[in-house]
């Protein structure tokens, strides 16, 4: 089973707490994700941003509704957090988040680590359709941050979890997590 990896990196002008404060609301992933996802967050109320906790997605790819649960594995306020698929329609959704001070500016790297289902023709469909798809995605989500963090329109909400947490992930996760 082959596991594909997808890394971005972006240095992103605003300082490194206002960044992670950025992603470290829940809601704001609505706004990175392209419209034509239909992406929803279905986690109802505020969702407080730490080990353990659980976000439900609901999304369209090419047409098709996709349910997706995720679980926040690492949170290391203001430098990293991770994400993992619970359910959804990878066999394995590792997505690290990194962030570091530059002088005044911010590096964030979004770091993926995925694999398909149904072996020889989930690498076939990653070949032809997921890489672009993936690909077109963080590009868009590329530009909406610079868009919304550099140009001072997006709203920055301030979280003060100061604090490193690491969540095992038990053997019968395994296939959910690095």
């Amino acid at each position: 089973m082959s596991t594909f990896r997808l890394i971005r990196e972006q240095i992103i002008s605003r300082p490194l707490d206002e960044v992670f404060a950025f992603f470290a609301d829940a809601r704001n992933l609505q706004t990175l994700t392209p419209p034509w996802l239909q992406f929803e967050i279905l986690t109802p109320g505020e969702i407080e941003m730490r080990v353990g906790s659980i976000i439900q997605y609901a999304l369209r790819v090419h047409g098709l509704p996709v349910h997706w649960t995720t679980a926040i594995t690492v949170w290391n306020p203001p430098y990293e957090f991770v994400d993992v698929q619970l359910r959804g329609p990878y066999v394995l959704w590792h997505h690290r988040h990194t962030f570091e001070a530059v002088g005044s500016s911010t590096r964030m790297i979004d770091e993926v680590n995925y694999r398909l289902p149904l072996g020889w023709i989930g690498r076939a469909m990653h070949s032809l359709i997921v890489r672009r798809d993936l690909k077109t995605i963080f590009d868009y989500r590329q530009q909406t941050i610079k868009h919304l963090l550099e140009s001072g329109t997006g709203t920055i909400a301030f979280h003060s979890s100061a604090h490193r947490d690491v969540l095992a992930v038990s053997p019968n996760h395994e296939r959910s997590a690095v």
